[in-house]
């Protein structure tokens, strides 16, 4: 289902965040005053998200490596705030989204969750959370996974784009949803996310983000995306990545110690969460995918 503008609701003060870890959260932003919900505001907003908070896989790795039983990591706004004020992490694109859906509509913004799907491959099913904030008629996409720098306004009638070497994007409407192009670093080719629909609900994301634990191409290769200064600088792949201000890519090869390295003194992450996280392995197939039938026939 595709939706051509937000409800007009207004924030749900039920999902807002104790004021006092809203405090905290601000003031790691860098924020010294509470901002209010203008569209200037979610930019500063969104662009320190961007550049503060990563998009990286590392207490899920930890936990699932582990068998832990116990909820995913940041599977509510208040786990991954705490965690990442206290380890610099931040999370996969279900509760990073849900987290910063959570922030947004603390500060009196009208946002809600979406679901997408990555095109990685074709015929995948819905693989993305993300959030949408309206002001009027206007929408705009705030992504915590694709860390666009600045919010993304979408328009049925006109391509738009934030326009930058390093992390910019662009959306088209086709076929009754948005199509939003962009670069990850494991596939610096780029490929579409398309927006499925919204608004989604919280337990549309936590049962999503559930799923996630059997098989996800974050359960077993250390991902990390965070926007630094004109750059973007993660890991992929058993490799280091940046994305260059003149729109140039730098890939290195990662040893076990420089990636510990660089993950403490670029990323920002305590040595302590570091040291739990496991090596990579590599990616099975996905269990439905004909790949895995296959290899699981042969095997038989």
């Amino acid at each position: 289902m595709a939706v051509s503008h937000l409800p007009q609701t207004g924030p749900d003060a039920a999902e807002a965040l104790p004021e006092q870890l809203v405090e905290r959260i601000l003031a790691r932003l860098g924020f010294n005053r509470r901002p209010t919900p203008t569209i200037d505001a979610l930019r500063s907003l969104y662009n320190a998200w961007c550049e503060r908070v990563p998009f990286d896989n590392i207490r899920k790795l930890i936990h699932v490596r582990a068998a832990n039983p116990a909820p995913l990591p940041g599977s509510t706004p208040e786990d991954f705030f705490e965690a990442w004020l206290k380890f610099g992490v931040g999370g996969t694109c279900w509760p990073g989204a849900g987290a910063l859906h959570a922030l947004l509509v603390s500060l009196g913004f009208d946002a809600v969750r979406g679901i997408g799907t990555m095109l990685a491959a074709p015929n995948l099913p819905p693989n993305h959370g993300t959030v949408l904030v309206s002001f009027d008629s206007e929408i705009f996409l705030v992504d915590s996974s694709i860390l666009h720098g600045h919010p993304l306004s979408l328009k049925k009638d006109a391509e738009t784009s934030v326009s930058h070497p390093a992390w910019g994007v662009r959306s088209v409407w086709r076929e009754s949803n948005w199509h939003v192009q962009w670069r990850p670093l494991m596939r610096l080719e780029g490929f579409e996310c398309r927006l499925d629909r919204f608004p989604a609900t919280e337990t549309d994301f936590s049962d999503a983000y559930a799923r996630t634990r059997s098989w996800s191409p974050f359960n077993y290769e250390l991902s990390v995306r965070v926007n630094r200064g004109d750059k973007v600088i993660g890991m992929a792949s058993g490799h280091s990545i940046s994305l260059l201000p003149d729109g140039s890519v730098a890939r290195t090869t990662l040893t076990p110690d420089e990636r510990r390295r660089r993950l403490i003194e670029d990323v920002g992450i305590t040595e302590a969460l570091v040291i739990e996280l496991p090596d990579d392995v590599s990616t099975p197939p996905p269990p439905w995918s004909q790949t895995a039938q296959a290899l699981a026939e042969s095997a038989n």
